[in-house]
């Protein structure tokens, strides 16, 4: 067996992905399955701001697609939002800091409906999470997990909306975040019940060094019947 690193991409079935978003913009996306099951759930990833060079290939979100599906089951779909550029694909469009980018959420939202993939979760990072919170509450999503949550757009009212819909939001917070650390984040997310606010001890903003837990977080909401922690080797 080998240590899964930072750049180990593990088994899976692989498909680039263009959509249409309902303003016609297409956008450049991956969908990963297992190699040879079927999935257990999805998760639809949510990419940090492409202003700050955020992007389907922002190490969380590539990390997540190369390892869930074959350590937890899980199939992943990124994707790039509008005006965003990386080494998988170029999305068209203009970034629109969170208000255009509801279309590219429904898109994506659409495509795993359409794919019969079973119980979609959101998880989001920094600028994803708004995305999250502002446009992700939908009939369809089972819950999300919030990787360095920022609040710099989502509203009060999208708080209360997650509060009403009872279903788990998992918050990863930095110590030493540059938006919102632990104690802010308890503040704020009080008003969602079901909210649960975790600390990441001596993490900024970029969970550098903190891949591994961030990742298994993910695992333990979306597939709780995965012994923690996933493997570490293969």
């Amino acid at each position: 067996m080998t240590r899964i690193g930072p750049n180990t991409v593990l088994p899976a079935r692989r498909t680039p992905v263009v959509l249409t978003a309902a303003d016609g913009e297409r956008l450049a996306g991956e969908l990963a399955l297992p190699a040879e099951t079927d999935p257990t759930a999805t998760v639809v990833l949510v990419h940090p701001n492409p202003t700050g060079g955020g992007s389907m290939d922002t190490h969380l979100i590539r990390k997540a697609a190369a390892r869930l599906p074959a350590l937890a089951g899980i199939a992943t779909f990124r994707f790039n939002t509008r005006g965003t550029v990386s080494e998988s694909g170029t999305s068209t469009g203009t970034h629109d800091d969170g208000g255009a980018e509801r279309h590219d959420i429904d898109a994506a939202l659409a495509f795993v409906a359409e794919a019969g993939l079973p119980e979609v979760w959101l998880a989001g990072w920094s600028f994803g999470t708004d995305l999250v919170l502002m446009h992700g509450l939908r009939p369809t999503v089972a819950g999300a997990l919030l990787l360095a949550p920022t609040l710099r757009r989502s509203q009060p009212e999208h708080l209360a909306a997650w509060a009403g819909s009872g279903k788990p939001l998992r918050c990863l917070i930095p110590e030493f975040d540059d938006y919102v650390r632990p104690d802010a984040a308890r503040t704020h997310f009080a008003a969602i019940p079901q909210a649960e606010v975790i600390p990441f001890p001596a993490c900024k903003h970029l969970f550098v060094g903190h891949a591994d837990p961030a990742l298994d977080a993910l695992v333990d909401l979306v597939a709780p019947h995965i012994p923690p922690p996933p493997p570490r080797e293969w």
